[in-house]
């Protein structure tokens, strides 16, 4: 059964728009974003659009591509002052000339509703944030709606990067669960896929988790994604496990949608926090 990340994101945003417009002020958003690449641009709006929506003020900050790491540091502290700002991201991926660490290190922690910043970061792992990762969130999101019990389902992740498979692995852990963690590195990736109950995906490989590879009625939650002929996959070959898997996230239509709905949920959070407003 798919799971449909469009309907539950809707279900995520009709709450925050409620608890938004019950607050004494309007809290600020902003998404930096620099030059012109028509990915980001689009991508940009689309959070603009999401916010607006759940009367979250949407503020426009762009900026050429050939700004300095210096100038844009400028500029993202100038963001950090505006009243009701409630949450800054930068769009990535920024040009290459830029210092990437240096510009998410300058978003004022208490507003870094990315988690992207080293010390935000640090607070997500220690346990101490009341924010997180938005696709990590995501992900367990997803796999929360199904109501399951996952005390007694063995569960993997694939990958350990810094958006995806590192934060999913510390959200299970902080539930007291021990999953399973694939890499490149891993022997026996065979064997404990096909052994899994639930699979969570966040490693960039188009259609590389196959129905052969899965056990009948095991869980996948896909929040890989990459280029694959004219369009964009995920990990799952969707195909391949629809009728083998017990429930899958497609891509797109899955993580996706929900991951900026989870953004929009860190947003509400710091705005309810006494640091906003």
């Amino acid at each position: 059964m798919i799971i449909d990340g469009k309907k539950l994101s809707l279900e995520i945003l009709e709450k925050i728009k409620a608890e938004v417009e019950a607050l004494s002020f309007t809290p600020i958003f902003c998404d930096v974003l620099i030059g012109d690449d028509p990915a980001s641009v689009q991508y940009v709006g689309m959070k603009a659009r999401k916010a607006e929506k759940v009367s979250i003020h949407f503020h426009p900050a762009n900026f050429p591509s050939n700004i300095t790491t210096e100038e844009l540091i400028e500029e993202i502290k100038k963001l950090n002052k505006i009243e009701n700002m409630c949450g800054i991201i930068v769009q990535l991926p920024l040009p290459l000339h830029l210092d990437k660490q240096m510009v998410l290190d300058t978003i004022d922690p208490r507003l870094d509703v990315d988690c992207l910043g080293t010390i935000t970061s640090q607070r997500f792992y220690s346990g101490k944030s009341e924010i997180g990762f938005p696709t990590a969130l995501a992900c367990m999101q997803l796999l929360n709606s199904l109501n399951l019990n996952l005390s007694d389902k063995k569960i993997v992740v694939l990958g350990q990067g810094m958006l995806v498979g590192k934060p999913v692995t510390a959200l299970l852990k902080f539930q007291g669960l021990n999953p399973d963690i694939i890499t490149n590195q891993t022997p026996n990736k065979t064997e404990l896929i096909k052994d899994a109950d639930i699979i969570i995906s966040g490693m960039g490989q188009g259609k590389y988790i196959r129905g052969d590879m899965i056990k009948s009625g095991a869980i996948l939650i896909d929040a890989g994604t990459s280029e694959y002929g004219s369009g964009i996959v995920g990990d799952v070959d969707l195909e391949s496990v629809k009728d083998i898997a017990g429930f899958v996230s497609p891509v797109p239509g899955g993580v996706g949608p929900v991951t900026v709905a989870m953004l929009l949920n860190n947003v509400l959070k710091i705005a309810t926090s006494p640091t906003c407003g």
